[in-house]
């Protein structure tokens, strides 16, 4: 079988889960290999093994660091064959690596995909598209750079090998035009990374402006807090916490959508989510569609009675 590039996500020393799903993934298409960049390779290389990667590539080119992503397309161009899948973790940096790559080696691209198999001449892919209202299989070929969206599948331990190789990449001058003078590590909240949450609790326009019970109940059922783009643009939450097409991607195994109407621009952010429960006053609200369940009540209400019931039921 051919290898298959899986780019590793990680912070603390700690894997990051989409790349266990990523593993997953790359073992039904060829012979995971993972790829970190900077200096934690040893660190990472035991947890990699545990689900599947049968080496781990450190690169550790200072340029990598000190420059914006075409380094890292360098580095992955250099240590790809002809023959070589690569997966990423959907997130925006990945996305442009990717889509330079792709371009790069001539072969296939697909972002945003939920689930990757062999087929074909190649690789297939499915994706869920225009708003969740469309699943697409395509064909990716032999060799495509695949995203993939975090929680699209549940990783699956497999033996694999720690081995750490040192990769010697060649980083051209081309990709140093852009340097990163500085950079502030993003406030801790304790929560879960809002992409990589299995569960997400968001709250939109039906908060008027107050979070507290939103936040209250993620933190009970330890939770990752979202918010619709109405509430963002309200100034009520940060924007890094926007669900939706021009916010975050989501597809968590559960979603709590509070007080949010169902705005197209929101569900195209989570629509994919295995279950789906809405609470809202407006009982022909659009989410309703979407919902698993649906109560039909005021947030300020509903939230507080179902974070007692959850501490209750946790002891």
């Amino acid at each position: 079988m051919s290898d298959v590039l899986v780019v590793v996500e990680a912070a603390d020393g700690k894997v990051a889960k989409p790349t266990f799903e990523l593993l997953t993934l790359a073992r039904r298409i060829g012979e995971p290999v993972a790829v970190v960049f900077g200096d934690d390779a040893a660190a990472l290389a035991p947890q990699l093994a545990e689900y599947g990667a049968t080496k781990t590539l450190a690169v550790g080119d200072p340029a990598i660091a000190e420059y914006l992503v075409v380094p890292k397309v360098d580095a992955l161009a250099g240590l790809a064959g002809d023959d070589t899948a690569v997966l990423l973790s959907s997130t925006p940096e990945n996305k442009e690596i990717a889509g330079r790559l792709a371009v790069r080696r001539g072969g296939g691209l697909i972002t945003d995909a939920v689930d990757v198999n062999a087929g074909g001449d190649g690789v297939s892919t499915k994706q869920s598209v225009f708003a969740g209202n469309w699943t697409v299989n395509a064909d990716a070929g032999a060799a495509p750079v695949i995203t993939v969206k975090a929680n699209s599948v549940a990783p699956e331990a497999a033996a694999g090998s720690d081995a750490v190789e040192d990769a010697a990449v060649t980083i051209s001058d081309a990709a140093k035009g852009a340097r990163i003078v500085s950079s502030e590590e993003k406030p801790a909240t304790g929560r879960p990374e809002l992409t990589e949450a299995a569960i997400v609790v968001s709250g939109g326009r039906g908060t008027g402006g107050n979070f507290d019970e939103v936040e209250a109940f993620a933190d009970a059922l330890g939770a990752a807090v979202g918010a619709s783009r109405a509430a963002v643009d309200s100034g009520w939450y940060p924007h890094n916490f926007q669900v939706g097409q021009t916010g975050k991607t989501v597809s968590p195994q559960l979603y709590v959508a509070a007080g949010i109407s169902g705005a197209i621009q929101h569900r195209a952010g989570m629509q994919t989510s295995k279950a789906i429960v809405v609470i809202n006053k407006d009982e022909e609200a659009p989410i309703f569609e979407l919902a698993d369940l649906g109560i039909v009540g005021d947030l300020h209400t509903v939230l507080p009675a179902a974070t007692e019931q959850v501490k209750a039921a946790r002891g």
